[in-house]
């Protein structure tokens, strides 16, 4: 993109989504006790603040590095970038966030520091933002963007403190309030952030910023984006599908076999599918893209 152009609209719709969270876990979590949350032990603001900074580093920090990515593109902001990503990269360490206890730690300021700093530089790049032209695959990109929504649709009534029990039609599709023979004391989907809910916004993410990455101008950003956004969206389809799976299926009784969980790499059967599908959803958006570049000439000649 052009040195002085702002951020497109995709790269606001991003922060848009992650703000809005971040004000529902806020008042979630600061309106209801503690143990009807999960895995914190604060309760009132104090007990939003706490999660929402937790939320800054798992998943708010891994959506920022992609960020930083598209701002580095400009030369005046690389070395400020490169800041962020190393901060934001502190969730990366074990025991940052840790899923059994969700209070806030002083290591957490980290990576919610790096979060800034790329809100920070987007903010600068304020202007009148425009959609990423160009680009093709945009139906692709809303079926998979409202398969995830529909999915999270348990996990978005969850954050906002409500079951979707007498909810016309999603209360018959979801379980959310009821306390299954599973579950033992929890309802099926406790209220709070959920780590599906972070696969959704992963997910989403990816395919929105997607549209930004082919108009990075340096070669080797515009690869490591790419290779990172199909990597963030495999990601996040993963967590989205353990999560689901356990609350309205396994939950249920349906089914004794569960999705394994991949909130951290591993060397697993698991985190092998992972890899493959970065592997193969990144080759594709590379020979797509590289279609899509041959196209052009033959049409321009054609006119």
């Amino acid at each position: 993109m052009p040195e002085g152009a702002p951020l497109p609209l995709e790269i606001w719709l991003v922060w848009l989504l992650f703000v809005l969270d971040a004000v529902a876990i806020l008042v979630t979590y600061s309106r209801m006790p503690a143990r009807e949350l999960y895995h914190v032990s604060h309760s009132g603001l104090a007990g939003g603040l706490s999660r929402v900074l937790v939320f800054s580093n798992y998943s708010t920090a891994l959506v920022a590095i992609a960020v930083l990515a598209v701002v580095a593109d400009r030369r005046a902001e690389a070395v400020v970038a490169l800041v962020g990503v190393v901060l934001c990269a502190g969730v990366f360490w074990p025991g940052v966030v840790d899923q059994a206890n969700l209070d806030a730690k002083p290591a957490n300021a980290l990576a919610g520091v790096g979060v800034l700093i790329a809100l920070v530089l987007s903010l600068l790049r304020v202007g009148r933002p425009r959609w990423a032209e160009g680009q093709s695959g945009d139906r692709a990109r809303v079926v998979v963007a409202a398969a995830a929504i529909a999915f999270g649709l348990p996990w978005i009534a969850a954050e906002l403190g409500f079951f979707l029990d007498g909810v016309p039609l999603l209360g018959w599709l979801f379980e959310t309030g009821k306390h299954l023979p599973t579950t033992a004391a929890p309802p099926a989907v406790h209220h709070g952030h959920h780590h599906g809910m972070d696969g959704v916004l992963l997910l989403v993410s990816a395919v929105l910023i997607s549209r930004v990455a082919p108009s990075v101008r340096r070669g080797w950003l515009r690869s490591a984006l790419g290779a990172y956004l199909a990597l963030m969206a495999c990601y996040g389809t993963a967590n989205l599908a353990n999560d689901f799976w356990g609350e309205q299926v396994w939950k249920r009784g349906w089914t004794s076999w569960r999705i394994p969980g991949v909130l951290r790499p591993s060397l697993s059967v698991a985190w092998g599918v992972i890899v493959l599908g970065t592997v193969a959803l990144y080759a594709l958006a590379v020979w797509w893209n590289g279609r899509r570049v041959e196209a052009a000439p033959a049409s321009a000649q054609t006119q």
